[in-house]
């Protein structure tokens, strides 16, 4: 771990409230790059074939508003990375088992997530956007609510567990208090959100199948807990900087 002085901090530009300690790129940053690079890629190879037809493209193409979610989805937990890995420049022994657990689970999820948003835009649309190469009856919802938010909670976790590591190397990071208290909220959201997916598994697994069709709902509260923690914990950060 980089042996930080204030006055080698007063030197790095500041974003967000945090000097970022980790500008340099590491082979741990490097690896966890490639490895959703290649989720991605995954990703479009669980579309449909190449398409041979005008007909065969139109089909495609319906399959993007499910394809951008979960590209949306992916890139949210690469750049949650990113961004601690610019806040703090970890690469300890923790840091990088964590991180490698991280690239494991999303390489795992890529499929689910797919089969998640195709079913959602299969549904809001009333059957117009296609599922892709999957199938499956809506009896079998909760079973792919239960995998998909199993997933959600091991990843959302393991983000938090990478910012409860950054908060145990506080005085080695030379964190200020503001610094301190955006890493709790950043460790309080992805919590929340862990907690989100295990209830969303949870219920779709031992609830009956007429209720569990409808577990993944759970994740329509986090438009409401995610700005109201960031609203919180943004008050206590300019408090700690006054």
């Amino acid at each position: 771990m980089h042996d930080w002085t204030e006055e080698a901090l007063s030197e790095l530009p500041i974003r967000g409230g945090f000097r970022l300690r980790g500008l340099e790129m590491t082979r741990l940053e490097t690896f966890t790059d490639a490895a959703f690079a290649f989720a991605t890629t995954m990703l479009v190879i669980s579309m449909s074939g190449i398409p041979e037809s005008v007909g065969d493209l139109v089909h495609a193409l319906k399959e993007v508003p499910a394809f951008l979610a979960s590209f949306a989805t992916i890139a949210s937990f690469w750049n949650a990375h990113r961004r601690w890995s610019r806040r703090f420049g970890l690469e300890d022994g923790w840091s990088t088992l964590i991180s490698l657990a991280l690239v494991f689970v999303m390489l795992i999820y890529v499929y689910p997530l797919k089969m998640v948003f195709g079913a959602l835009f299969f549904w809001i649309s009333g059957g117009a956007l296609p599922l892709g190469n999957f199938r499956f009856i809506a009896t079998e919802l909760p079973t792919l609510f239960v995998v998909y938010g199993i997933g959600f909670f091991a990843l959302t976790g393991l983000i938090s567990l990478l910012y409860v590591r950054a908060l145990r190397a506080a005085n080695q990071l030379l964190l200020d208090e503001r610094e301190r208290v955006l890493t709790r909220s950043d460790v309080v959201s992805f919590s929340v959100m862990a907690a989100t997916g295990l209830a969303s598994a949870m219920a779709a697994g031992f609830l009956p199948v007429r209720l569990g069709v409808w577990a993944g709902f759970a994740y329509a509260t986090l438009p409401i807990t995610m700005p109201w923690i960031a609203i919180r914990y943004a008050n206590r950060a300019e408090r700690a900087a006054g």
